[in-house]
């Protein structure tokens, strides 16, 4: 398996409250009508919380601000993306949620990188 990891920003002209009712609803739905067409195998969400202490932290390290959210996009294989979105309908879909996703987020402030995992411990199980 293999995820896309986007940092999202939202649009300056929004709260961040406004940012997730739109990203979490109705984008959310429409990656799900999309995912077929795209080859997405799975779809996280992650909102970010307000946390004062961390954000000390982050200033204490000379860390950059952090995004609004991250969103994780998986495929079966790199060969699955490649072709699902290759396809003449997964452009058509991946056009779609790129149109939407001006409607709240900054896209010249957002990033993204594909990556595999490698857990190193899990004590959750």
């Amino acid at each position: 398996m293999i995820k896309m990891i986007v940092q999202n920003w939202r649009r300056p002209d929004l709260t961040q409250e406004q940012f997730v009712a739109r990203w979490r609803g109705a984008h959310a739905e429409l990656v799900s009508q999309c995912a077929k067409a795209m080859g997405i195998v799975r779809y996280i969400q992650s909102e970010k919380l307000p946390s004062p202490e961390l954000e000390e932290f982050a200033r204490s390290r000379g860390w950059v601000q952090a995004c609004d959210s991250l969103t994780e996009v998986w495929w079966k294989s790199m060969e699955s993306m490649e072709a699902a979105m290759g396809s003449a309908q997964g452009q058509a879909a991946s056009a779609l949620l790129q149109a939407d996703e001006k409607e709240f987020c900054d896209s010249k402030k957002m990033s993204a990188l594909l990556s595999v995992e490698h857990v190193i411990f899990d004590f959750t199980k």
